[in-house]
């Protein structure tokens, strides 16, 4: 890919450049939707709408710039980190490693689970764990990108049409609200950290901005079209923007049918699972329970395939920036990341967690505290004097991306004087 000349928007080139955006929302709405905004609508109802709005958009600037940066260059994000220096390139390879980790993990277990759920299995979590990972490496590795693009753009569209109708349907049901009931604090050390847990992976780690710059390369392999930048920009809003609205509806679904209730979300994967799927099939109606259990399968499935894929890209990329003699080995280091970080995740499972609640809790937040340095390096990657003058940000997305900094640093550091007053 070369450098990138801004040309205008056409139909064909549009749907040619649809892609890397939909397997974004895929990454997105896996744990952050299914689970983190749906428990924020069970747990404190619509209060928590303007946390999703607002995370949703002071992270917006730090995807787009993606996304800016390889129509404008044609490379990937990689290639700016490196250009602002090797610490930037280190840095960015060390916190992805270790977020790469927790968050294979996390993302393993809730699919796991949800699997063993549906198909009424017992299984240890050696078992479920090793079979789910085992299934998606045969895709990635046989399959390549061209699969994942098929598979997520199906999946998208069913799971969005199934949650709009599921909670149009609860919300004429209305919300069931037992006598007596209190509504639980918002400030409180809980209630804190409940809140940087939705923004760690809401809509996803900012260092997952790497990846649809990634997926863009593979994209114009297998299309042999190079988009206009505004051709990149359709795709990415259609998938940033959609998964922003499908992130409501799942609070709209925990507010309407479980806030107030009696019915808390259990941190047992399987009952968790179960207590999910029956938010659809309650406001849906009981016939559609196994199309649901499978859609929610398949969508968590889909986010497990994006994650497995996206972490090992990124890292080899990082690696063969920082030894650029690593470079013919690309495909090694592929399949080494992706088989260490899965056989990782299954060590984690089996010896260090036994609750999906915490560990998810534990990955978002470390997502979230290293939010702040992923979200500077995007920036300054955009705004350096060697990035072409004509694609950098105006004036309203510079104040945006230093809103959202702000925002991002200072709600890390109420999380550390929360942890440290305790």
């Amino acid at each position: 890919m070369a450098e990138q000349t801004e040309r205008s928007i056409s139909l064909k080139g549009t749907l040619k450049a649809i892609g890397p955006g939909i397997l974004y929302a895929g990454a997105a709405i896996g744990a952050s939707h299914l689970v983190f905004s749906t428990r924020a609508g069970a747990d404190y109802s619509f209060r928590l709408i303007w946390v999703i709005i607002l995370i949703n958009l002071f992270k917006y600037p730090f995807f787009e710039y993606a996304y800016r940066y390889t129509a404008a260059t044609g490379k990937s994000l990689l290639d700016g980190y490196q250009k602002l220096g090797r610490w930037a390139i280190l840095t960015f390879f060390i916190f992805s490693f270790f977020t790469a980790i927790v968050n294979f993990a996390a993302v393993t277990k809730v699919t796991a689970d949800l699997a063993s759920y549906i198909f009424g299995l017992e299984l240890s979590n050696f078992v479920s764990s090793t079979a789910l990972l085992g299934l998606i490496l045969i895709i990635i590795f046989v399959g390549r990108y061209a699969t994942i693009d098929k598979i997520m753009k199906l999946m998208i569209v069913v799971l969005a049409v199934f949650t709009i109708i599921a909670f149009f349907s609860a919300l004429q049901r209305g919300q069931q609200i037992q006598e007596g009931f209190v509504p639980p604090e918002i400030w409180n050390g809980a209630g804190i950290t409940f809140l940087l847990v939705i923004m760690g992976w809401m809509p996803t780690p900012i260092d997952a901005a790497v990846w649809p710059s990634l997926w863009i390369e593979e994209r114009v392999k297998q299309t042999h079209y190079t988009p206009s930048p505004k051709e990149f920009k359709v795709d990415f809003h259609l998938g940033y923007i959609g998964s922003a609205f499908i992130a409501l509806f799942f609070l709209g679904l925990g507010a309407l049918i479980m806030y107030g209730s009696g019915d808390t979300f259990s941190a047992s994967g399987i009952r968790f699972s179960e207590q999910l799927i029956s938010l659809y099939s309650t406001s849906i109606g009981k016939w559609s329970h196994g199309i649901i259990a499978t859609i929610v399968l398949i969508t968590m499935f889909s986010t497990a395939l994006t994650v497995i894929d996206g972490y090992p890209r990124s890292l080899k990329g990082a690696m063969v920036l920082i030894f650029p003699s690593l470079e013919k080995s690309g495909e090694e280091l592929f399949a080494f990341w992706t088989v260490f970080l899965a056989f990782t995740a299954v060590i984690i499972l089996v010896f260090f967690t036994k609750n999906m609640k915490s560990l998810l809790e534990f990955a978002t937040i470390i997502s979230f505290l290293t939010a702040p340095f992923f979200a500077f390096i995007n920036y300054r990657v955009v705004t350096a004097g060697w990035f072409p003058e004509s694609q950098r940000p105006g004036t309203a997305m510079r104040m945006l991306s230093w809103t959202g900094l702000l925002f991002l640093l200072g709600f890390s550091l109420v999380y550390v004087y929360v942890i440290w007053m305790k």
